[in-house]
C-alpha cells in the first residue's frame, strides 16, 4: 500500500511540476516601449468560461501602438494548483504602451 501511495504521489508531483509554461506576444501598430500594465485573466471549467474581462485596448489607454503579452507562468501554475480543485485557472496579461 505504501508503494502505491508513493507512486501516485510521484505521478501527481510530476504532472504538476513538469507542465510547460507558454507566452504569446501580439504587436499592435509599431509596438510598445514604455509603461507596462498587468492584469490577471481568470477562467473556470478548465479554461472554457472566462470569469473577468481583460481588455488589452483599455489597458493600452487609447494608444494605437502597444504590445500584448499573454503568459501562463510558473506563478500562474502554482495558483492553479490551489484553485484547480474548483477548476479555476489564472493567466497573466501584460500590455506595454
Amino acid at each position: 500500500m505504501k508503494k502505491v501511495f508513493q507512486t501516485v504521489m510521484c505521478l501527481v508531483l510530476c504532472t504538476t511540476l513538469l507542465t510547460s509554461c507558454f507566452t504569446t506576444t501580439h504587436v499592435v501598430g509599431a509596438g510598445g516601449s514604455g509603461e507596462t500594465v498587468e492584469a490577471k485573466q481568470w477562467f473556470a471549467l478548465w479554461g472554457l468560461v472566462p470569469l473577468n474581462n481583460v481588455s488589452s485596448q483599455q489597458m493600452a489607454g487609447g494608444k494605437t501602438d502597444y504590445t500584448v503579452t499573454t503568459t501562463f507562468s510558473f506563478v500562474d501554475k502554482l495558483i492553479g494548483v490551489v484553485t484547480g480543485f474548483v477548476t479555476i485557472y489564472p493567466m497573466s496579461v501584460k500590455v506595454k504602451k
